[in-house]
């Protein structure tokens, strides 16, 4: 006949790193004390949780059990009542808000599209000659207007104007129907 060994016994053992007293505790009480946080939490996930830190604190706090002032069950149902009002308490995840509408940022397919557009326009700027090249970063890179163009490249603004014209002109051969 096999003797059973005591709570007490086992969370005292649990004190000295006995990891096969721990198992055995938590073999016996992992359910009732889930069911017990279950119950007070009404949350499956909350309730695995408070179980975990329920155990995880009588690993740490074992050496604290004193056995003249009562048997280890009760002790370890104040850890686990403990662990559950903790649970209880940090109620910080907030629910989720359902949007009322769809977002206007754009999603991924559309950012995927935009990256393709880009790296084609850039591609062809590059069979641009330089100064049609020039003219058309200035004014779409760097936002400035056709006569501050004019103005940074020291050249009059008509050429500027058959710059860009010429420029955009190209640009709408090269890249057809494509966009």
């Amino acid at each position: 006949m096999r003797l059973v060994t005591s709570d007490g016994e086992l969370i005292q053992r649990a004190a000295t790193g006995d990891r096969s007293a721990f198992e055995d505790l938590y073999r016996r009480y992992a359910r009732p004390v889930f069911g017990l946080a279950l119950r007070r939490l009404g949350d499956r996930g909350r309730a695995e949780d408070a179980v975990q830190e329920t155990f995880a604190s009588v690993w740490r706090s074992a050496g604290s059990y004193k056995p003249e002032r009562g048997p280890g069950a009760p002790w370890l149902y104040a850890v686990a009542r403990n662990a559950i009002v903790d649970r209880a308490r940090a109620r910080t995840e907030t629910p989720a808000d359902i949007p009322d509408e769809a977002a206007d940022a754009p999603g991924p397919p559309d950012r995927a599209e935009q990256s393709w557009v880009a790296w084609r326009v850039h591609r062809a700027l590059e069979e641009l000659p330089e100064r049609e090249r020039e003219v058309i970063g200035l004014a779409y890179w760097s936002g400035l207007s056709q006569s501050e163009v004019a103005e940074f490249l020291g050249i009059p603004l008509g050429t500027v104007k058959t710059r860009t014209r010429s420029a955009l002109q190209h640009l709408s051969e090269i890249l057809g129907d494509e966009l």
